[in-house]
């Protein structure tokens, strides 16, 4: 079946058939054609043109941005740069973010493209304070209400 004698009886040379293996190789070939996912032949990019720096094009901050600051010399927590208490007793900032959040509720502040509240709050620290205080004011600032909340730590000047 798999093995033929040639010619001669007493010695036999083995051959395999090679039939049904180039079968199966077949069907496979077809199979994983049929569920490869087809791929585009091309994709187009379209780069911006680079503007002009003029007025019109610097970036402007966002007037709705939250950046709650800790000072590393004395441990005082500032609010987009008005002081509300230190890292010890958080229930100032808690109240003021509460009351700015309950304010943009009423005006309708929504986060662009969605339906929520713009609730998003960045947090600065220097490296220098402890991660203690700075997971304190993180759960003042949740407790508010704040969501999502970012935080930038790093060797600010303060």
């Amino acid at each position: 079946m798999g093995m033929s004698s040639g010619g001669s009886s007493s010695e036999a040379t083995p051959s395999i058939n090679v039939t049904p293996l180039i079968d199966v190789l077949l069907v496979l070939l077809i199979i994983f054609m049929v569920i490869t996912p087809l791929k585009p032949s091309r994709f187009e990019a379209r780069v911006p043109a680079e503007p002009k720096p003029d007025d019109a094009t610097v970036a402007k901050p966002n007037p709705n941005t939250l950046v709650v600051a800790i000072n590393k010399s004395d441990m005082k927590i500032t609010l987009n740069n008005e002081p509300f208490g230190d890292v010890s007793d958080t229930q100032p900032l808690i109240l003021r973010l509460q009351q700015i959040f309950k304010e943009r509720e009423t005006n309708r502040v929504m986060k662009e493209g969605t339906n929520e509240v713009e609730k998003t709050i960045f947090i600065k620290s220097p490296r220098s304070v402890k991660y203690g205080d700075v997971v304190k004011v993180i759960d003042a600032v949740k407790v508010a209400g704040a969501q999502p909340i970012g935080l930038q730590i790093d060797d600010l000047a303060q």
